[in-house]
């Protein structure tokens, strides 16, 4: 339901009231008191988009609603999608930068693949897809435990690739939705990508069902608001450690003391580089020729350059040696990494 105009006129004064605050007294504002409205933000374009796409492709009857929380995710049960509060509104996403060295959806391209994810859960909620007997024989027992660190096989043909990290490979329930966000973009498209791929089958086999399903009611019409931001009274400060603490252990390893024997501590009023502007700035580079050299997909080896460029970031670290040796420094770290991420498994953060 649409916020009525005196809702709206007092989430437009909270919001002008903190925009123009510094970071760290806007860290001490509890998230209900941010007072966002979801219809107000630029995430109302996007959700539109999506619905479009949903028609296009067919489900006419499904529509999930969508609010504001502390982060992305679907819960199990509910065809909706919860969308992190930062994305609606600039001064925010300038915030999440800050603490945590990127943006997730931060881009209309990053912003699309992830509600395509969530809305596959959502529609598996709607329809209980989970439930039926073919779904099961595609993707496996929705059942199955989530484990703390998953082993992704890059080489895999047997799943597609839609979010970073081989998502779908993480349990039967991501492969499912992965599988969805791949089949609501052109059929062409991922006809033409996953050819010879066993992939392919469970996008045909996501056409059938979304075809079987097109004309139904869905079978679940819970618009339950799971951690909606209006009850959130934890403060940005509190949900920024918790959230650093969480994605510290985003590799089941970390890179803090490869970065620091390479780069240093910036000093107050530093001007050398930045660690991490230097890694993003070769990072088209050494994917490319690391890969080569290692014999790893391309894919892996950036996977492992943007985790350890928000480390970096985060570490406020800079470079204080000769670029040469920096970068032959730094192309042996990511080249190492890759190699232990690809024996090691990589940790999977719930959605």
């Amino acid at each position: 339901m649409s916020p009525g105009p005196r809702a709206t006129r007092r989430a437009a004064r909270g919001a002008t009231r903190w925009e123009q605050w510094s970071d760290e007294r806007l860290l001490e504002l509890r998230l209900c008191d941010l007072h966002l409205v979801l219809e107000r933000s630029p995430l109302a374009t996007a959700l539109r988009d999506l619905e479009r796409e949903l028609g296009e492709r067919g489900l006419q009857r499904f529509r999930p609603h969508a609010w504001l929380s502390s982060e992305w995710f679907s819960p199990d049960g509910v065809p909706g999608i919860a969308l992190p509060f930062y994305l609606a509104h600039p001064r925010l996403m300038r915030l999440e930068r800050r603490m945590m060295g990127a943006v997730e959806g931060g881009s209309a391209v990053a912003l699309r693949r992830l509600l395509r994810h969530e809305a596959g859960h959502a529609v598996d909620n709607a329809y209980r897809l989970h439930a039926r007997r073919r779904w099961r024989e595609v993707f496996g027992p929705i059942s199955t435990p989530y484990e703390q660190h998953y082993r992704p096989e890059p080489y895999s043909r047997a799943f597609v690739q839609h979010l970073p990290h081989w998502y779908a490979q993480s349990h039967p329930a991501e492969d499912f939705a992965e599988t969805f966000a791949v089949w609501l973009g052109s059929p062409a498209l991922w006809r033409r990508r996953y050819r010879g791929w066993p992939a392919l089958a469970k996008l045909e086999y996501v056409d059938e069902l979304m075809q079987r399903i097109a004309a139904k009611r869905p079978e679940v019409n819970l618009r339950e608001r799971t951690e909606s931001i209006d009850g959130l009274t934890t403060t940005l400060r509190e949900h920024y450690a918790d959230k650093r603490a969480r994605y510290t252990a985003r590799f089941p390893f970390t890179f803090d003391r490869g970065l620091r024997r390479i780069f240093s501590r910036a000093l107050p009023g530093d001007r050398r580089p930045r660690a991490a502007a230097f890694l993003r700035k070769l990072r088209p580079q050494l994917a490319s020729r690391i890969s080569l050299a290692s014999d790893s997909p391309t894919y892996t080896v950036d996977q492992v350059l943007h985790d350890m460029i928000a480390r970096a970031a985060e570490l406020k670290l800079v470079v204080d040696t000769p670029l040469a040796p920096a970068r032959l420094d730094a192309a042996l770290l990511v080249a190492v990494h890759t190699v232990r991420f690809l024996h090691t498994g990589y940790h999977r953060l719930a959605r």
